[in-house]
């Protein structure tokens, strides 16, 4: 088999340095957005900081496209110009530059299409005829076609081609218009590109994902100024990290307060009520969306219609916005993680795709956990994980399997008390589930979600009278990635069996935590502090005669700074994902 050539092999190189210098010099979200917005290297991208610029509809950033391109000669023909350089000279060097940020960018569609439209450029201002952006850019569509027949339905293509079209047509009639009314002249411009390249690429993105941004265009507005300084500076940072790491790194340093606020943006804008509107997919929501933006455009054409727009949009801000943020409905949206309420005792939920769902423990009640899951519409479980065999965790079995798809019912490796496994095996046998095993150092892939087994990392008791003393620190603690962070199911896991953890080395540190035992007294603060949850959440009963949580162990949450989100108060309480981190909401 041949290798890569040489040009590859050594632009790899390239981004693998400008990589290790991003990684080196920057905290790691903004390392790993630097090579996307630069030569679109998404590899080290962090999913969280990818799913905040999808729903900010900013996510174009990080593909390379006209813009980066634009930039990028701009600012070699600006050095031409300082350094007295005819046109001619200047075109050969911007062509160069141009072809080399190709290679290194690696030809996707969108860099493809750039680049045949930026050679057209440069081949007018060598021949000295004056540039003309829309014939370049269909000759670029044209040239594209004929060579990659492919791109005729490459979602990508269609976006990039859209939103340089809308550019060139629309934005400089909208600058006009808003200048016209007093705008300032870059307010104007950056308004006007913004909502132009909106507008042009929102039905495309209607029909790709089903969903479109309600907040793309004020996002957009508030990180153009930084995109410029960022692109230009990464590239140098590349240049220099390939000539000396120290150097490199020294250079994208300065990216550090751009990108802080292109990150500060995406989250804010993709916490936003209503950020992400979902509409149907495909051609029908292709044309809904075109529409309705027709409509719309028609309707500012008329005074007193944006008299009406205006109205409307500010009733949104003034109801629509507020009942969003007081009560998003049930479920949630993009649930990843649900704590029933089911009095004294644990049933968590976790959303494993495509509709279905991992329980793990089941409460004291089949009638609770059973109407919990119905809110939550789960008819298929890919598993059911039973953390430990006490009745407040293991009695609404039934209401879990009762009218459901169930793959399997997993213990840890305790089978005391022997009444509660007992119980266990005759329901599920009755359900026809399997019951499988899962011990420490274990990875279980359960529909999306793969959860790692910690512990327990004790061991085993031998006898009923030991088992009865040590079955709570036999519980299982499993760590599961979700979408709104690492998840940490603690069970019923005391001190010693937390402090035991601990002392093995164990990776407990998480986002959020199911704290241990109902907050019982029970709770190491040094665990507590190891884990470093920014959100805590609390199953347990409305005035249960246990104390829990008891108030040291909530002392020592606040003292962490985390956020808590308890049953008795909240009753079912939703996880999600907000911005960065995750939010809980409990059920009204």
């Amino acid at each position: 088999m041949e290798g890569a050539p040489w040009t590859q092999r050594a632009a790899g190189a390239v981004r693998d340095r400008f990589a290790a210098a991003a990684q080196s010099a920057l905290p790691p979200d903004a390392a790993g957005l630097l090579p996307g917005l630069v030569v679109g290297d998404t590899s080290a991208l962090p999913g969280g900081v990818r799913d905040d610029f999808t729903a900010a509809g900013l996510s174009h950033l990080t593909a390379v496209s006209g813009a980066n391109i634009s930039i990028l000669i701009g600012a070699v023909l600006l050095l031409m110009r300082a350094l007295a350089l005819g046109p001619r000279t200047s075109a050969v060097v911007a062509a160069l530059a141009l072809a080399a940020f190709v290679v290194l960018a690696r030809p996707s569609p969108s860099v493809l299409r750039a680049a045949v439209m930026g050679s057209i450029g440069l081949l007018a201002l060598m021949t000295g005829r004056r540039k003309q952006a829309m014939p370049a850019l269909g000759a670029a569509v044209i040239v594209l076609l004929a060579l990659f027949p492919a791109l005729a339905v490459d979602f990508g293509f269609a976006l990039s081609v859209a939103a340089t079209a809308a550019l060139v047509l629309v934005a400089p009639g909208w600058v006009r218009w808003l200048r016209a009314r007093g705008w300032p002249r870059a307010l104007a411009e950056a308004v006007a590109v913004a909502a132009a390249a909106y507008v042009a690429t929102v039905p495309i993105v209607a029909a790709m994902s089903g969903t479109l941004s309600t907040v793309a265009v004020v996002a957009n507005i508030a990180v153009a100024p930084v995109i410029a300084p960022v692109t230009v500076i990464g590239a140098v940072g590349a240049v220099g990290a390939a000539v000396w790491l120290p150097l490199g790194e020294l250079t994208v340093r300065a990216t550090g307060p751009p990108l802080w606020w292109l990150l500060r943006v995406a989250e804010w804008a993709s916490g936003a009520p209503g950020a992400t509107v979902f509409v149907p997919s495909g051609f029908g929501g292709a044309a809904v969306v075109a529409g309705i933006a027709a409509a719309l455009l028609l309707a500012v054409r008329s005074r007193w219609l944006r008299r009406v727009l205006a109205a409307a949009v500010l009733g949104l801000a003034l109801v629509w916005v507020p009942a969003r943020v007081l009560w998003p409905g049930w479920p949630v949206r993009d649930w990843v993680l649900v704590a029933c309420d089911v009095g004294q005792g644990d049933a968590m939920v976790l959303a494993a795709g495509d509709g279905t769902a991992v329980v793990v423990d089941a409460g004291p009640e089949p009638r609770l956990v059973d109407g919990c899951l119905d809110r939550l519409g789960v008819r298929s479980i890919e598993a059911v994980v039973l953390t430990h065999l006490h009745a407040d965790h293991i009695d609404g079995l039934p209401g879990v399997l009762r009218g459901r798809r169930v793959a399997a019912v997993m213990l840890g490796p305790m089978r005391l008390p022997e009444r509660g496994f007992r119980q266990v095996r005759e329901q599920s046998a009755a359900s026809g589930v399997p019951i499988r095993e899962a011990r420490a150092g274990q990875e279980l892939r359960l529909g999306t979600l793969t959860f790692r087994v910690l512990g327990p990392t004790l061991p085993v008791p031998r006898g009923p009278a030991a088992g009865a003393e040590m079955s709570n620190d036999q519980s299982l603690v499993l760590s599961v990635d979700t979408a709104a962070g690492r998840v940490l199911l603690t069970g019923d896991v005391e001190a010693e069996g937390q402090r035991d953890l601990l002392r093995d080395r164990i990776p407990v540190a998480a986002d959020i935590l199911k704290l241990p035992h109902h907050g019982s007294r029970t709770t190491a603060p040094e665990f507590l502090r190891s884990v470093g949850a920014r959100l805590v959440v609390v199953s347990v009963g409305a005035d249960n005669t246990f104390g829990h949580p008891h108030p040291a162990v909530l002392r020592t949450i606040r003292e962490t700074g985390a956020t808590l989100a308890r049953t008795d108060r909240g009753g079912d309480v939703a996880v999600s994902r907000s911005g960065g981190g995750a939010t809980a909401v409990g059920r009204p």
